[in-house]
């Protein structure tokens, strides 16, 4: 995470500078692990936007420079590039050590400095996988709440531990979904007693395309991280199946690789030729609006391996008027249960994942229906006004305690 030089940073300085500014109040910080535009960047970027229209100063830390920082700009928020220590699958390796201790040393050294510097009124925590801050704010009285994206309630007890435990020094909790709140809950008690339930904000366009009323195809969307976690690969495997039974349908794949997974990309480009969907497959890679690709689908496709604590996708389908087909994983389950626009299937089964979009496809006009009808009711449930004015409650709830 740490190391080398990057945009943002003054030239000779600790690099813990990033935009200047002539605002001397105390600000809240917010630090985050991302800087793209998945779905926990983005409620980060809610969450700046919130405290900001509260006319609050807010700065924002980031390990790297990305599209993440364009959007915060334009929100009128200073951002902050500094070394960050996070916990990722590589500090695991016995190579990685000696890195991961140094990396730790210059994430503390810098998350002091920084704290010491601006003397924030709250500290924001965006993700778990950010374990020092919670223990920076504790010892150095600020009051410190972090936001939980990340629910597996399949993963071993001792992983869920080690991830959970460092945000006992955090005051406060955020959970984005029941489900996180139970897989918290189950892992260290402690925690879910002062977590509060916020479900995402999801903003969509005030007017979108109806569906298409007759089907020459189906259109097929796949709106994620490239991994084998988020199952693109399953969703290849369904369009195969679907053209070995005669029925047209085409994906598009909206995504990227995260840094040091870029033989996933691979291991799709060769089941694309396998399979000999060429011209059935198209991979736009990362796109920061989406709306256009899902303005041209007929289905949206969730088709994730693992847990999800929410599934900010899945709701961007319903919010864009289209079925979903998603995994029957508690977390996608509570997002878009509720709407008969959306269909589940056993995780991971590409067989299952083509019957439910041939279903679709051979009765259209009931499930266009139903997706029409579904967006209105997650344009109330979802919106990201209601997101904005409970976080923004909270840390300056925070903030005053």
């Amino acid at each position: 995470m740490a190391g080398g030089s990057r945009p943002g940073r003054t030239p000779g300085g600790s690099g813990h500078n990033g935009d200047v500014t002539h605002d001397t109040r105390s600000p809240f910080l917010l630090v985050h692990a991302g800087w793209e535009l998945f779905g926990s960047d983005r409620m980060l970027l809610e969450t700046a936007v919130a405290l900001t229209r509260a006319d609050e100063r807010v700065v924002v830390a980031l390990p790297e420079p990305g599209p993440l920082v364009e959007h915060l700009r334009a929100a009128g928020v200073e951002v902050l590039i500094p070394p960050m220590f996070a916990l990722r699958k590589s500090v695991l390796h016995p190579r990685n050590w000696l890195r991961t201790v140094r990396d730790a040393i210059r994430g503390t050294v810098a998350a002091v400095t920084i704290v010491r510097r601006l003397r924030p009124k709250a500290l924001y925590v965006s993700t778990i996988v950010l374990p020092l801050w919670p223990i920076v704010g504790r010892l150095l009285r600020v009051p410190t709440v972090t936001h939980v994206h990340e629910a597996e309630a399949s993963a071993a007890r001792v992983v869920n531990l080690v991830l959970y435990a460092p945000h006992l020094a955090s005051h406060r909790l955020i959970v984005n979904s029941e489900f996180t709140l139970r897989t918290v809950g189950d892992s260290i008690p402690a925690l879910a007693r002062r977590a509060t339930v916020i479900p995402n904000g999801v903003a969509s366009p005030s007017d979108v395309p109806a569906p298409r009323e007759d089907l020459d195809g189906l259109h097929v969307v796949y709106v994620g991280r490239m991994s084998h976690r988020k199952g693109p690969d399953v969703a290849l495997d369904a369009i195969g199946l679907l053209r070995r039974r005669g029925v047209e349908a085409d994906l598009q794949l909206i995504g990227a690789v995260f840094a040091g997974n870029e033989s996933y990309e691979e291991v799709l480009t060769a089941r694309i030729k396998e399979l000999g969907l060429g011209d059935q497959v198209t991979h736009h890679g990362f796109r920061a609006d989406i709306w256009p690709v899902l303005a041209g689908a007929d289905v949206v496709v969730v088709p994730s391996r693992q847990d999800e604590s929410f599934g900010n996708t899945a709701v961007e389908g319903i919010l864009a008027a289209r079925p979903v087909v998603a995994s029957d994983i508690a977390g996608l389950r509570e997002a878009v249960g509720g709407y008969s626009a959306a269909l589940f299937v056993q995780p991971g089964d590409a067989e299952a994942l083509a019957d439910a979009l041939a279903t679709i496809a051979a009765d259209w006009a009931t499930y266009r229906s139903r997706a029409s009808s579904a967006r209105e009711a997650a344009l109330q449930r979802f919106a990201p006004d209601a997101y904005r004015r409970s976080v923004a409650d909270l840390m300056k709830e925070l903030a005053r305690d």
